[in-house]
């Protein structure tokens, strides 16, 4: 296994961080590591480059036992911390060189040229650091995390303060580098997760609550639902009053609503009868899963906080 963590646990005076998670990643996976914030996330991923000790359990890298070989598990991990510490006065191309020479890499003007190429910076690369957006100083991060050509990427909120094309083009990278490395990222956007991943590790209060395909996860927590969107704007009280069998009701927006009820098909035949009564006219009425989101909060109990 490219990653194995067994029994890791982590104690911040008397609050508990993680406690006794186990799992593992094979080569070439794309693991989503989710939970809320607090969850104990980003303590095991520093565990895993080696930044933390754990108080308990093992964690290793490609068979190297992360604590007893941190320097061979470090050649083993490019890593891409929430923070992402950049150095803003250098040059694109002046920091990556810097960080070739910190790994010892043969040729480094090659290298530095190939991962310029592979996360899209050619176009800014002589640029300063501080000159950058957001979404570019992040793909610097990664460079500088692949940099040494590593087996295993672990990525901590690689999208954050993106905006929507950025994370688009992030995640591309992601998925193109997950063709031939071992990944494992946490993120709080849920359509990132459903886009990449193989499978998904959810993680709560510091344990592990989940580990699965998306599919699988979806298949065994959700609960069909209809949505149903109207052109009219109306109160919750129209549709509690009219299906019998009501179960939950939640509001997308005035005009568009997701329903639970132990009847569904029952259901749909009184949201119509409502429609016909009230003069309603209904633009969409779908029958579907909860969205890997609302799998998210039945497994957490608690929204995500991005």
């Amino acid at each position: 296994m490219s990653i194995s963590v067994q029994s890791i646990t982590k104690n911040y005076g008397q609050q508990k961080a993680v406690d006794q998670i186990s799992f593992e990643v094979g080569k070439g996976e794309i693991v989503g590591f989710l939970g809320p914030n607090g969850a104990g996330k980003s303590t095991t991923m520093k565990i895993l480059t080696g930044y933390l000790h754990p108080d308990g359990g093992k964690a290793k890298v490609s068979g190297i036992d992360v604590q007893e070989n941190p320097l061979q598990t470090k050649k083993k991990i490019g890593y891409l911390p929430e923070s992402n510490p950049l150095y803003f006065d250098m040059f694109v191309r002046e920091y990556l060189h810097f960080m070739a020479d910190i790994h010892q890499i043969v040729d480094p003007s090659k290298r530095v040229n190939d991962v310029i190429e592979q996360v899209g910076l050619t176009r800014e690369s002589d640029k300063k650091i501080s000159q950058l957006s957001k979404g570019y100083k992040q793909r610097v991060g990664l460079a500088a995390a692949l940099i040494h050509n590593p087996e295993v990427l672990i990525l901590d909120e690689p999208t954050t303060g993106l905006d929507p094309n950025q994370i688009i083009e992030i995640r591309e990278v992601i998925k193109q580098l997950g063709k031939d490395k071992t990944i494992l990222f946490s993120s709080h956007i849920l359509q990132e997760v459903e886009a990449i991943c193989d499978r998904v590790i959810i993680i709560n209060k510091g344990k592990l609550i989940a580990d699965s395909t998306v599919a699988e996860l979806q298949s065994a927590n959700s609960i069909p639902v209809i949505r149903v969107q109207f052109k009219e704007s109306l109160e919750a009280q129209w549709i509690e009053r009219s299906i019998k069998s009501l179960t939950g009701l939640d509001r997308i927006s005035a005009q568009e609503w997701e329903i639970t009820a132990t009847d569904l098909p029952e259901a749909k035949k009184q949201l119509l009868e409502l429609a016909v009564r009230e003069n309603l006219n209904i633009i969409s009425l779908q029958s579907g899963e909860q969205s890997l989101e609302d799998v998210f909060r039945t497994l957490t109990g608690k929204d995500f906080i991005v």
